[in-house]
Order: C-alpha cells, then sequence, then structure tokens
C-alpha cells in the first residue's frame, strides 16, 4: 500500500529528495504522494524528521 503524508508536515522536502520514484510533490500546505508512482520503500518515512510519511 502506498504511503501517505499526514497534516505533520513541515513542508522541508527532505522525503521528496529521497524519493526514488519522484511519487511525492509540493502540495497544498503539505507534500503529496502519487499513489500510482509510489514504490512503497519507505524511503521519504525515514527521511523525514517529523514522521509525516505513514503507510496508507
Amino acid at each position: 500500500m502506498a504511503y501517505v503524508i499526514n497534516d505533520e508536515c513541515i513542508m522541508c522536502g527532505a522525503c521528496a529528495d529521497e524519493c526514488p520514484c519522484n511519487a511525492i510533490s509540493e502540495g497544498d500546505g503539505k507534500y503529496v504522494i502519487d499513489a500510482d508512482t509510489c514504490a512503497d520503500c519507505g524511503a521519504c518515512a525515514e527521511a523525514c524528521p517529523v514522521g509525516a510519511p505513514q503507510q496508507g
């Protein structure tokens, strides 16, 4: 199941920089993950300083 970014996102961009699939983009007030592109690897969750990306 693809990862999703919760409301804890601080818009730092760490997750997007680490995503090997380029599935993460800047959204309205938080980053968003394209579920169709996400490989469910967890790189975003490991990179995030606030734990915003979580398995959906």
